[in-house]
């Protein structure tokens, strides 16, 4: 008997597939599925995951599959297929972040800098302050020997290659990349090129070397303390801030007595020993640079910008990998600004602290440059020589140079009352391990020739400059000192921890600086100048390029007009006051 209440159930339909095959007949399939693609099955194949991506590749490989039989059994339809439409759609979002340019404007320091006036500006010793105009570059330092007084420690023995670290090139390496650089001034719109030739090429000059001549002596001199010479690690002295010295770095034109010699008719070329240094060494030159030329009844009067960076040193400028200014130049205190800086107040104030004081010998003139009414109260000029020399360079041309004597030093064996004339300069370790070097304390004692060779390196444009200055000078020692931070993350804080004494032209033979390449460079330069008519020039690098151009400006370019916007507040303030 049936029960109403049971459930029923239908027989499903069956169909038969006539082919005799597995399943149902292609004919009888539902509408839903009829697309719908099928893969053959085997029992040996891995089953476990309605898909499985992580599959080793060894299983995907098709000699695998041919070995066992089972390439034909592979389902097209599940395989990938190259879609041309889609790959075309389809784009790449770049995350990486862009690279920081490493150097940057060259604009320094505008906001700590003072406008020179009249005879010039100066700057008195403490550390990244300045009282008036142009900062002082204090010009010298070399390479040098090891302590028995052999060559360089650690220069490549191959003649090609130590050729190039002396010209700071550094080893070849293409996977250095290119830094734009910006160029020291702006080329304004009616400036016109009328000179152009490459840097490279100035190293085949050649002429023969003139004869020096004494015109005049100003300023004076104090001797050298030779307990520096004695300084070692253990030993170090504390760097001390001259705050009570004022240095004078005027340019050409603004020195009185580059104006009387001038009106006197001693020569027909007038130049500092800074700007002529700096045209002799630049072939080793990286970091773009301007010299301003005035032609005047046929006399060349080479000149600085008052906001020239010429006075400022440079830090590991033919370095591989020099400094670079970071996401915030601002506060990094090894950007390059920061670091040209700091080794530019080393400088003044290494200079001033190995003389003895109160040992001091005027010379013919007073210092030109230091007005004693105008001076702050206490504040005295520092201990330079200012020697004005006449060289006779071929039968043309005849240049009067001011060049700068640092003090004066004592050699054993020499009679008495019988000095040399010194220069004194500083290298600076600012950080190791980030300028590539070695570290100084553990091996100035035992290694300072290696110390050295690596400066060489890395500033050579700086110390050519600073042994064409010394030659210039015609001083008869360099002293070299080597000044550390006393940690290294604070750079106005510094210890002396050696000094090195060398003779100006063996050490340029020792760095191949040709002292007849040298004035060949200025020759050539002096020639190309005087064959064309009166007016204003700059001489100006290349940010980018090892190619230097000469530009015809207008008359009235970088006239200041400091004097007369002066002039009108005083008279504001005078009516404000009555």
């Amino acid at each position: 008997m049936e029960r109403e209440d049971m459930g029923t159930f239908t027989t499903p339909v069956v169909h038969t597939n006539a082919e005799g095959g597995w399943g149902p007949d292609a004919s009888a399939l539902p509408e839903q599925f009829l697309d719908v693609p099928y893969a053959p099955f085997g029992k040996s194949d891995r089953i476990g995951r309605a898909a499985d991506f992580t599959a080793p590749v060894y299983f995907q490989n098709r000699s695998f599959r041919n070995r066992r039989g089972e390439d034909n059994a592979v389902n097209a339809e599940f395989q990938y297929k190259y879609d041309n439409e889609e790959d075309e759609a389809f784009r790449l979002v770049d995350t990486t972040k862009s690279k920081q340019n490493r150097f940057g404007p060259r604009n320094r320091w505008n906001n700590n800098r003072g406008r020179g006036r009249g005879r010039g500006g100066r700057f008195g010793g403490r550390f990244g302050e300045t009282t008036r105009g142009q900062p002082a570059a204090s010009q010298g330092g070399q390479a040098g020997k090891d302590r028995t007084g052999g060559r360089f420690i650690g220069v490549p023995k191959n003649k090609w290659e130590r050729q190039r670290l002396a010209r700071g090139r550094g080893p070849y390496r293409r996977d250095r990349q290119r830094t734009d650089r910006q160029a020291s001034v702006q080329v304004l719109p009616d400036w016109q090129v009328v000179e152009e030739f490459e840097l490279p090429q100035l190293t085949k000059l050649q002429t023969n070397i003139p004869k020096a001549e004494d015109i005049q002596w100003c300023g004076f001199l104090e001797q050298y303390d030779d307990q520096y010479d004695r300084i070692t690690s253990r030993t170090e002295r504390r760097l001390q801030r001259c705050e009570k010295k004022e240095f004078y770095y005027v340019t050409t034109t603004d020195d009185p007595v580059m104006e009387k010699l001038a009106v006197e008719g001693k020569g027909n070329v007038f130049a500092t020993d800074a700007i002529l240094a700096h045209l002799m060494a630049s072939p080793r030159t990286i970091y773009p640079w301007d010299i301003v030329v005035q032609k005047v009844n046929g006399t060349l009067f080479l000149d600085k910008r008052e906001a020239s960076q010429l006075d400022y040193l440079t830090v590991n400028e033919t370095a591989v990998d020099p400094p670079t200014p970071g996401d915030d130049p601002t506060n990094n205190i090894n950007a390059p600004d920061r670091l040209s800086l700091e080794a530019t107040m080393i400088n003044q104030n290494f200079s001033q602290q190995i003389l003895k004081p109160g040992n001091r010998k005027n010379l013919e003139m007073p210092n030109p440059f230091f007005d004693k009414d105008e001076a702050a109260p206490g504040m005295t000029p520092a201990a330079i020589g200012y020697r004005y020399r006449k060289f006779q360079l071929g039968a043309n041309y005849t240049v009067v140079a001011r060049c700068e004597v640092h003090g004066t030093a004592v050699k054993p064996g020499m009679k008495a009352g019988e000095k040399q004339y010194m220069s004194a300069f500083a290298l600076n370790e600012w950080d190791s391990k980030l300028a590539g070097g070695v570290e100084w304390r553990q091996k100035i004692d035992t290694q300072r020739g290696a110390i050295l060779a690596t400066e060489l390196k890395n500033n050579s444009a700086k110390l050519a400059k600073w042994t064409a200055q010394s030659i210039l000078s015609g001083a008869d020692q360099m002293k070299i000192g080597l000044v550390s931070r006393v940690t290294k993350a604070n750079a106005y804080e510094h210890v002396v921890l050696g000094t090195q004494s060398y003779k100006p032209r063996e050490f340029a033979t020792q760095i191949t600086l040709s002292a007849n390449n040298m004035w060949g460079i200025i020759h050539m330069i002096v020639e190309l100048l005087m064959k064309h008519e009166d007016g204003k020039y700059v001489v100006m690098k290349d940010p980018n390029k090892q190619v230097v151009r000469v530009y015809s400006v207008p008359a009235n370019t970088f006239e200041s007009d400091d004097e007369d916007e002066t002039d009108d507040d005083d008279d504001v303030n005078d009516q404000g006051q009555n």
